[in-house]
């Protein structure tokens, strides 16, 4: 009886211990959830300390209505696994695509005529003009306090209120069936050699991958590289769909800087197989469909719910399946994130954004406004 007192004794001196650690740290994780607010407030952002909470409100909502760029099919599949993951809330999203429809709603946002929706979908080429409309809520403190499931590298350090919920990488295409192996470029300087002149390769007269090569190697190596590739006398073309269908059929070997996923898609209706895709170190990253909750939104929890949703494995999963190739590099296990991991890249990200349409017009002045032969 003795040595079982002293045993149970020793049970409940491990079990106060335990539960006074556990107290302390919850203390301690409420003190830095209630500092976390301080400094959000102090900033003029919302923050809340319960992802509860945020779900309570939604609820009391009821509705969701989103703006978003991606893929009608990639769309209607996020939103039904949104509804079935929130089932209290009344789901529409919409897509929204091109210039002109995003000039047309962000003068909407300025007159205050868009309040029926909540999220909307940033165009990169108005950034400033459509952060001016979001709310300001902290989803930075509130991934990093652990309140939202976010990578926090997904979310806007600057603003603080917009995720990229994916990404494009830049590549080169290959006609494996007309180039040897040997011949297929190791780096970007290799389509600057000698045997590449006149013709040899095909350059998109909007490069927008030249944008990440800014922001990686900087601006003035970016020129240089894009007059140089212009003195090569490539094939020019604008666009991936009519420059993979010429590749397809033979008559080029080689593109000198498209996107992973086009080629990729392409390579799967070649029936000879002989497109690849090729990723040149430095690989070129561009942060894709940002979006945020607006300042006029009605819905603002529900928001914030789709946003994380967005940022989620399961909607990271749906971009792969109906994009391939097109999911963040900033979601652990997603698709991109595991073919660019340990590979050396440029990335356009959140400090690139406002620069971005000026660096692709650099590219496009230093090309000499060449004119596309492929329409």
């Amino acid at each position: 009886m003795k040595s079982r007192s002293k045993k149970d004794g020793k049970f409940t001196i491990l079990f106060i211990c335990l539960l006074v650690i556990n107290n302390a740290l919850a203390a301690s994780s409420s003190e830095g959830l209630l500092k976390a607010k301080e400094q959000a407030e102090t900033r003029g952002y919302t923050f809340e300390k319960s992802r509860d909470t945020i779900i309570d409100k939604a609820r009391k909502e009821g509705k969701l209505r989103a703006l978003i760029s991606l893929d009608p099919p990639t769309i209607s599949s996020l939103a039904q696994a949104f509804r079935e993951k929130y089932p209290f809330l009344e789901v529409h999203v919409q897509e929204t695509t091109g210039r002109e429809t995003s000039e047309r709603f962000l003068l909407e946002l300025q007159s205050g005529r868009a309040t029926n929706w909540d999220v909307s979908h940033l165009s990169l080429d108005a950034y400033a003009d459509y952060l001016r409309h979001g709310k300001r809520v902290d989803l930075l403190a509130m991934a990093e306090h652990g309140v939202l499931a976010i990578p926090p590298k997904m979310i806007d350090p600057n603003y603080r209120n917009v995720i990229a919920a994916a990404s494009l990488v830049g590549d080169v295409g290959v006609n494996q069936c007309i180039l040897q192996p040997s011949n297929v470029p190791q780096e970007w300087e290799d389509f600057l050699k000698p045997d590449l002149k006149g013709r040899k390769f095909i350059a998109d007269v909007r490069p927008l991958n030249y944008a990440a090569m800014a922001a990686g190697a900087g601006e003035e190596w970016m020129v240089r590289y894009a007059k140089k590739i212009a003195a090569q006398g490539p094939v020019w073309f604008r666009g991936t769909a009519r420059a993979t269908i010429a590749m397809i059929a033979g008559e080029y070997a080689l593109h000198s800087s498209t996107t992973y996923n086009s080629i990729v898609g392409a390579a799967d209706k070649d029936p000879r197989g002989c497109l690849q895709a090729k990723l040149v170190e430095p690989v070129p990253v561009r942060l894709g469909e940002p979006q945020m909750v607006l300042e006029d939104s009605v819905n603002p929890n529900a928001g914030i719910l789709w946003l994380e949703f967005m940022a989620s494995p399961t909607a990271q999963r749906i971009i792969d399946q109906k994009e391939p190739y097109k999911s963040s590099i900033y979601a652990p296990g997603a698709a991109l994130e595991k073919i660019i991991r340990g590979k050396k890249t440029w990335v356009l990200g959140w400090n690139h954004f406002e620069k971005s349409p000026k660096w692709i017009q650099m590219a496009i002045e230093a090309f000499g406004f060449p004119q596309a032969e492929g329409k």
